[in-house]
């Protein structure tokens, strides 16, 4: 993360992220520690997040083994992020994955999620 101006921004991550991070290599965990240090704001699941995250599913956008990456993507949503930074390239990271999403969120009343791999951010400098 040496190259990336996290004061620029306000990190936002989830519980899910908390209980991934657990499961992570040490570096990961050390990085998430540095995410944390910015004052991340923390979100939790609600009855909107499900409601969104239910529509997700119904759109068949994923399976229900990869709910959480659908709870991920409806979090960030409904708390009007700008932008999902994510190294789920399978499931997140994907054009077509991307498209599905924001079709579902245009469909209930939010907005289109910007979304981009770390490395597409870490060179990013404000104008």
């Amino acid at each position: 993360m040496k190259d990336f101006k996290l004061e620029n921004f306000q990190p936002i991550v989830s519980e899910i992220v908390a209980i991934e991070i657990a499961k992570a290599p040490q570096n990961v965990r050390e990085q998430y520690s540095e995410v944390l240090g910015y004052g991340a704001e923390q979100l939790n699941v609600d009855d909107e997040v499900d409601i969104l995250t239910e529509a997700y599913e119904q759109a068949e956008i994923l399976t229900p083994k990869f709910m959480e990456d659908m709870i991920h993507i409806a979090l960030a949503t409904v708390a009007n992020v700008d932008i999902v930074v994510s190294w789920n390239f399978k499931h997140i990271v994907h054009f077509d994955k991307i498209r599905q999403f924001n079709a579902v969120n245009l469909k209930m009343g939010y907005k289109e999620l910007e979304i981009y791999s770390p490395r597409e951010v870490a060179n990013y400098e404000e104008e």
